[in-house]
């Protein structure tokens, strides 16, 4: 793999994921890549699982939430020394498979974000996720006055720029779009899209995603950025182009 483009580690936070966790990070650890794991509390094996992999575990003794994992994983990965860190899942719907394309934009695009936009085999997405997935693509990127294709996607390159807005207020679900519309406002950071499979279908454990209430918290967020930045009509006309979707980058 193409590690020139930065220092760069794979960072997953997991809560309670005994099913599929060893098989997610030995396929990433099978491409080089070195590994950050943050458990959110989990209270099943996912912990003595991790811990029996050579990777960097830190454990929340309690739930605190994806934000906050995040959060400290990417305080971690700053503390090694890392410039940049590509999250995933630890329940098996990312696949370590798209990391290289997902590095290789990353290098053609720097200054950018980079996301695993599930725009492939959509079918197999629920048509009730896959409706409130378009209302975020289209809230968000009206906040970040740019488009961006799968503003949800947990897989995502963030380079050192959005590592270091490690401390916004924001936390859970909301801290993906906060990094997503601080990062395009205040950093002036691009966001490119790679394709990858929506997977719905198999053996992943029921979402920790609440339909109800982290959309609204989103919501909430998203208008209240929308506000806080003004120039309404223009950003919304930014918005409203075609996101940067990568189809020819091969790692």
């Amino acid at each position: 793999m193409n590690t020139a483009v930065a220092r760069w580690c794979v960072l997953i936070p997991c809560l309670n994921e005994e099913a599929a966790i060893r098989s997610v990070v030995e396929s990433v650890l099978a491409l080089g890549a070195p590994v950050i794991v943050i458990d959110d509390g989990s209270n099943d094996r996912t912990p003595e699982i991790v811990a029996s992999l050579p990777v960097t575990l830190l454990r929340h003794t309690e739930r605190c939430g994806k934000g906050e994992a995040l959060r400290r994983g990417f305080r971690e990965a700053l503390r090694q020394g890392y410039d940049a860190v590509l999250t995933m899942d630890g329940d098996g719907q990312h696949l370590a498979s798209d990391i290289p394309r997902i590095v290789a934009a990353a290098a053609q695009y720097p200054n950018h974000i980079v996301i695993g936009a599930r725009l492939l085999d959509r079918e197999q997405q629920p048509k009730g996720r896959r409706r409130a997935n378009a209302v975020a693509d289209w809230g968000i990127s009206w906040a970040c006055a740019q488009p961006i294709a799968d503003t949800q996607s947990g897989q995502r390159w963030y380079p050192r720029p959005a590592l270091d807005l490690v401390d916004l207020p924001a936390e859970n679900f909301v801290f993906e779009a906060a990094i997503l519309i601080v990062a395009s406002r205040e950093k002036k950071l691009g966001v490119v899209s790679v394709p990858i499979a929506s997977r719905y279908h198999g053996e992943f454990r029921l979402s920790h995603f609440n339909p109800v209430g982290d959309v609204t918290r989103i919501t909430t967020y998203t208008i209240g950025r929308v506000i806080h930045y003004g120039n309404f009509i223009a950003s919304y006309r930014r918005s409203r182009a075609a996101p940067i979707v990568i189809t020819n980058v091969t790692g």
